[in-house]
């Protein structure tokens, strides 16, 4: 089991003359290690609901929101302590191409943070009081998922989107807007390709001061984010932006990711956030995976001694997967 880390202090934002918490660092003031969830598309789909669909995962907020949260519930009992809502691929434009108003797109927005705060509160109401003193109570976390996963044509890993920082900017505002509207604990702005749509991203978040986000890339290689930057620019960047609480990658082949630790931490004292696919590879073209997963919690080890203080899984992985990352943290 890993010690509890009593020591530290959580910083916080002040917003109209009170502090707002930063959720990790009061979590990481108390646990060494905070588990992320895992994969949520890859869970719908092997609970039989069709995924092949430019809206995605987010399609399930449409038609199955009761299923959403078995999703959800399923990485809370697997331990996970922050989970995050099905929003990566949730943009009013995306809705309106599918026939939705824009009434009807905004509120299935809203909707994605309100059935992963009452997934959360309804499992930590549930727990005996004896087990939630030994975790802390999981996040709710609104998903923000980049440009390219709107476009749906792989160009999340690729960032080469051309269109400047204002074009990202106003994609990004309203959704941002609505997701906060339902207060989640934190923003997760996750597979980013570029480190223009992570400035974006940020300035974008000025506007809303109370609010807190992690801030991950998808990576190409050991160094690199998918369209070529440095990590460490990306890092040194975001280690200036109070509102950016933990800086990493998903969405990345794991063997990348203890190089990646490396170059992070040289240039930020935040926390470094990690979830990574299995193993298995994806192919844009034909929507598919390849290859054949690797043993996560293995991995999982070795990239909490390099350093990173928030893990979990990204495409393919699993609950059984984060239950094997919470069986070593917490046994």
């Amino acid at each position: 089991m890993l010690k509890s880390t009593k020591n530290g202090s959580a910083k916080n934002l002040k917003s109209k003359g009170r502090a707002v918490m930063n959720p990790v660092e009061a979590i990481l003031a108390k646990y060494p290690l905070m588990i992320l969830d895992g994969a949520f598309a890859t869970e719908l789909e092997g609970r039989g609901f069709a995924i092949n669909d430019e809206l995605w995962s987010a399609n399930a907020l449409l038609k199955a929101p009761e299923l959403v949260k078995e999703v959800h519930r399923s990485y809370l009992e697997a331990g996970a302590d922050a989970v995050s809502s099905a929003s990566y691929q949730a943009t009013i434009e995306g809705f309106r191409k599918r026939g939705l108003t824009e009434e009807e797109a905004k509120e299935l927005i809203r909707l994605s943070v309100r059935l992963v705060r009452e997934t959360v509160e309804d499992f930590w109401q549930a727990l005996p009081e004896a087990t939630r003193t030994s975790r802390p109570k999981p996040l709710a976390v609104a998903s923000v998922g980049p440009y390219g996963a709107y476009l749906a044509d792989g160009s999340e890993y690729k960032g080469h989107y051309g269109i400047g920082e204002m074009e990202l900017r106003r994609f990004h505002s309203d959704r941002l807007g609505l997701l906060l509207e339902e207060k989640p604990d934190l923003l997760a702005c996750e597979t980013l390709p570029c480190l223009i749509e992570a400035q974006a991203l940020v300035h974008e978040l000025e506007n809303f001061p109370q609010a807190y986000a992690w801030v991950s890339f998808s990576c190409r290689n050991s160094e690199l984010i998918s369209d070529g930057t440095p990590i460490a620019e990306c890092a040194s960047w975001l280690d200036k932006v109070p509102q950016v609480v933990a800086i990493g990658l998903n969405c990345t082949a794991p063997q990348y990711v203890v190089g990646l630790i490396k170059e992070i931490r040289k240039h930020t004292s935040k926390p470094v956030v990690v979830y990574p696919n299995s193993g298995e590879t994806y192919d844009a073209t034909t929507k598919t995976w390849r290859g054949s997963p690797v043993s996560y919690a293995d991995y999982a080890q070795q990239w909490y001694k390099d350093g990173a203080k928030l893990i979990g899984g990204c495409c393919r992985t699993t609950p059984k997967d984060i239950a094997a990352v919470a069986a070593w943290t917490r046994k």
